[in-house]
């Protein structure tokens, strides 16, 4: 399981205000590179979360015409091909 792009601008955030505060240069400097960490990782949640969003915009079109698709198909093989369909 993927971290979602908030928890890692809100862990970059904790970290960065937890750099800004401390007094011993060794804990800025460490907590200075985990925003940084956090920041990288949240960018590749942000593009990893608009790949899912576009995968799932394109399966929910594939499936909507394969429902229109087997909806035609439906109509073209009638048992009554001589009446009118009726209107949905």
């Amino acid at each position: 399981m993927y971290p979602s792009a908030s928890l890692c601008r809100t862990q970059e955030a904790y970290h960065r205000d937890r750099a800004a505060v401390a007094e011993l240069a060794n804990v800025r400097a460490i907590a200075t590179n985990a925003a940084i960490a956090w920041g990288e990782e949240a960018l590749a949640a942000e593009r990893r979360e608009a790949r899912n969003s576009r995968t799932r915009m394109g399966a929910a079109v594939v499936a909507l015409r394969k429902r229109e698709a087997r909806a035609e198909r439906d109509r073209l093989f009638s048992e009554n091909p001589d009446r009118g369909f009726e209107s949905p």
